[in-house]
């Protein structure tokens, strides 16, 4: 993430707005109350009802008054609808994230780069009754920890990988020490030697991931396919089996993709 606009005044207020948009967002259907907001903000309620209240008045939270949640606000609707024509590929990507599920039995996903984050936008259920919930619509987790960010950032330029680690020396403290610059960095070269990401229970124990990267028409790692399930699934000749399946539909997608006008 550009920190360049930290010096810009007012940079800080609207940093913290969009922090409280996305967090607003993520709390689905049912909102969420100042006082979570504060605390996933590490802000102040005083700070967040004030900065929500002006974001209620622009039309990009709402707060239904009988619950007093926060959710958002019918300008964000508008705003998403526009920005969906350029950045949205669900549409393109829906029928491979379901082959692939139907494929692999295993739960399938669409995740998209944002800044220094990845988005889930598609979530798929495989045939397989027992499923991994770590992943659904609209979970954000850092480049590098889930599957769909580490196979991302392993097919990023040299110099984007390095400083993206500087700016989060912040990993091994919140995902553990498996997430420590040595480890990470061995990840990062075993992916893009394979072509593909594993997740071997780092984030939930005994909740397995596999990754592959999705790119635009200038090769650039925007997207991810991944596949999540437990454990026993995914042993040695199984895991190279569903390797070639994922990159296969990752493949596939990038192809739809660098061909879609207007792109």
């Amino acid at each position: 993430m550009d920190t360049s606009g930290r010096s810009v005044p007012g940079a800080q207020a609207v940093a913290r707005a969009a922090r409280l948009l996305r967090l607003v967002t993520a709390s689905g259907e049912d909102g969420a109350t100042v006082q979570s907001l504060a605390r996933s903000a590490d802000l102040s309620r005083s700070t967040v009802h004030r900065l929500l209240s002006a974001l209620r008045v622009e039309g990009l939270v709402d707060r239904d008054e009988e619950s007093a949640r926060w959710m958002p606000g019918p300008e964000l609707f508008l705003m998403g609808a526009v920005a969906a024509a350029r950045y949205d590929i669900t549409a393109l990507a829906r029928d491979i994230v379901r082959s692939l599920a139907v494929k692999t039995e295993e739960s399938a996903f669409l995740s998209v780069r944002r800044a220094d984050e990845t988005v889930c936008l598609v979530r798929e259920e495989g045939s397989f009754p027992i499923r991994s919930f770590v992943l659904s619509e609209g979970v954000r987790f850092p480049l590098g920890v889930a599957s769909a960010g580490l196979a991302i950032l392993s097919f990023l330029p040299d110099h984007d990988v390095d400083a993206y680690l500087e700016r989060h020396p912040e990993l091994s403290e919140r995902w553990g020490r498996t997430h420590g610059l040595a480890p990470l960095r061995r990840r990062l070269t075993e992916t893009k030697e394979r072509g593909y990401a594993v997740n071997p229970g780092l984030i939930v124990e005994g909740s397995w991931g596999m990754g592959a990267a999705v790119f635009d028409r200038n090769g650039r790692p925007e997207w991810a396919l991944s596949l999540t399930g437990v454990e026993f699934r995914f042993g040695p000749d199984r895991r190279a089996q569903l390797g070639r399946t994922l990159m296969a539909h990752a493949h596939q997608l990038s192809s739809r993709i660098s061909t879609r006008t207007g792109h």
